[in-house]
């Protein structure tokens, strides 16, 4: 019930901003530029969900934009390399290959050898920038397999405007659906989802009721990684470019539209619904800022914002949530 009232805040909340922005700029509510929010959406959102699937855990990833890159660029180098002339599925599934890879780096080092999530990621992060850098380019990729490119053109459906121009939705959008309901049907519907929240509540007790927690948080981060993977390829298939130096450095957005969506950034709770809200409002305020000709400097200031008082909310409910357990007297002891 709690989740439902926070969608339905966000919900209006994007709806009262979507309104005053067009009061502003008529040219919000095109059709042309809901459908480039959707696209822009697209990869910020899947790399949203699988930050949503750690946070729900308990830990903290802030090494996801780091394997997005170096799986976009490195899929992509093997493809140009390889003489591919479609390279539309293998890349996606080589991305994503290498992604889950990445990500069992960090399942090492935190699952088996129990080392803290921020302290690893922090660190895997700078060491997969820097490989990637160093041992595999960093020059912008043009020349992409023709397959990419064809599948950067596919739309679901085009519309011609009045004043001539052609309007398509990014078919884009199909992957961040499948993978929206992939990770809902996994959170929500799976007993490894019941064990992923069982964890981020409380790691001693889910280890207590048999839960295998190394093993759970190799399962997670692996899969975290492969999604970065696939958002990484999807961003080079958007811009039609592979670019190394793309991507890092969003990922306090990402954590922020999570967060945003009502995550709790201590573990245990956190929905698919609402965290794409908070991409998609994210996304509309980012839009509006270029719109109404505001310096995007201030977007790090509602991100920052944002964070903290997400940080200070959750630390209240949570202190709010153990008060009642502490000043209750233990059962068996007997009352004064």
């Amino acid at each position: 019930m709690k989740h439902c009232r926070h969608e339905l805040v966000l919900a209006g909340a994007w709806l009262a901003l979507a309104a005053g922005i067009s009061l502003v700029n008529p040219a919000f509510l095109s059709l042309a530029n809901l459908f480039d929010l959707l696209k822009a959406g697209v990869v910020t959102g899947i790399l949203a969900l699988a930050v949503l699937i750690v946070l729900v855990s308990g830990g903290i990833d802030i090494s996801f934009t780091a394997i997005a890159a170096f799986a976009m660029y490195a899929s992509c180098r093997v493809l140009v390399a390889a003489g591919s002339t479609d390279g539309a599925v293998a890349g996606m599934l080589l991305a994503t290959a290498i992604g889950a890879g990445l990500g069992m780096v960090n399942a090492l080092f935190i699952g088996a050898l129990r080392l803290p999530t921020l302290i690893v990621t922090l660190g895997t992060a700078g060491l997969f920038r820097g490989c990637l850098l160093a041992f595999v380019g960093t020059g912008i990729i043009n020349n992409l397999p023709a397959g990419l490119i064809r599948l950067s053109r596919w739309q679901l459906f085009r519309q011609t405007s009045a004043g001539g121009e052609t309007i398509g939705l990014s078919a884009a959008v199909l992957a961040l659906a499948a993978v929206a309901v992939g990770v809902a049907v996994l959170l929500q519907r799976t007993v490894t989802g019941r064990s992923i929240h069982a964890l981020g509540g409380s790691a001693g007790a889910a280890e207590r009721i048999g839960i295998r927690t190394v093993r759970l948080q190799c399962f997670i981060y692996t899969v975290v990684g492969a999604l970065a993977g696939l958002a990484g390829i999807l961003h080079a298939i958007t811009m039609r470019n592979a670019n190394p130096f793309d991507l890092v450095g969003a990922e306090l957005t990402v954590i922020a539209a999570v967060v945003l969506g009502g995550a709790d950034v201590f573990g245990g709770r956190g929905t698919v619904t609402g965290t794409l809200l908070g991409v998609f409002l994210l996304v509309t305020l980012n839009n509006s800022l270029i719109l109404l000709g505001v310096p995007t400097y201030w977007q790090r200031v509602w991100i920052g914002a944002i964070i903290l008082i997400s940080v200070a909310v959750s630390a209240r409910n949570r202190r709010a949530a153990a008060s009642p357990r502490e000043e209750a007297p233990a059962i068996g002891t007997p009352s004064q």
